[in-house]
């Protein structure tokens, strides 16, 4: 199937500082413009992000601050960024989510308002994720090659979950094989609770995931306003939830 296009389409990515839309700075774009007629020109700028490049920034992208030391700022080469993608559309793969914004960033800090309005953009990780399942029954088939019958049932659905995860191990060679591993490597992010409301920052202290107060300790909080302690015992969270905040305040309490 041809991609039927009636202006160019530039499909963009960026290494950044960080993943915060807000304050992290771009130290590379890359642009693959791809016209009407089919065919394709490539644009690629390191770019000075006036500011350090953390090292576990650099440990994804292996840019370092001193490759980008002498490289222009994103301020200087906002013209031509703007001129080279002038009455184009857009793609990436998670772009709507994060390169469109911090791009959209860049350009107002650079007093440049690029008008994104109509743009049309195309997000490659969303197509891959509505047209490919993430339902069991689809890994089932993609890793045993079997359809899954029975499928909601407790017992089909458990023996299939157990029967690809041995799969997986044996697809993925460089998949840790121990249950620590595993579930290291499983886990998306480290909750005190459950569901995900409780969780660590990087001084490993409970924090609240959710609400007015994200990102703050759940120390701080129950110190600063006890009254949002009565508030969650009775708000409709889960149980654990709350047996994980009862014990937080419990051992504030004993250590004071």
């Amino acid at each position: 199937m041809a991609l039927q296009l009636t202006r160019p389409l530039c499909f963009f990515d960026l290494e950044t500082t960080g993943i915060n839309i807000a304050n992290d700075r771009i130290v590379e774009i890359a642009i693959v413009k791809r016209l009407p007629e089919g065919r394709t020109e490539e644009q690629r700028w390191l770019v000075n992000p006036e500011c350090p490049i953390p090292a576990e920034a650099t440990a994804v992208h292996g840019i370092t601050n001193e490759q980008v030391a002498d490289a222009p700022t994103f301020k200087d080469l906002a013209p031509t960024i703007r001129d080279y993608i002038k009455d184009c559309d857009l793609a990436g793969y998670n772009s709507d989510r994060f390169d469109i914004p911090l791009l959209a960033e860049e350009f107002l800090r650079a007093d440049m308002d690029i008008d994104f309005k109509n743009i049309k953009t195309v997000d490659v990780q969303t197509i891959f994720h509505k047209m490919e399942q993430r339902t069991l029954s689809a890994a089932y088939k993609f890793y045993c090659q079997k359809e899954l019958d029975n499928a909601h049932s407790a017992l089909a659905d458990t023996q299939a979950t157990h029967e690809v995860l041995m799969a997986q191990l044996e697809h993925y060679k460089d998949l840790p094989e121990d249950i620590n591993g595993l579930s290291a490597f499983a886990t998306q992010r480290k909750s005190a609770d459950f569901a995900g409301f409780i969780g660590y920052n990087k001084q490993g202290q409970e924090c609240f995931s959710f609400g007015k107060h994200k990102g703050k300790t759940v120390e701080e909080i129950l110190d600063h306003e006890p009254g949002y302690f009565g508030w969650l015992m009775n708000a409709d969270f889960p149980r654990y939830t709350k047996k994980i905040l009862t014990q937080i305040r419990l051992r504030k309490f004993n250590n004071s």
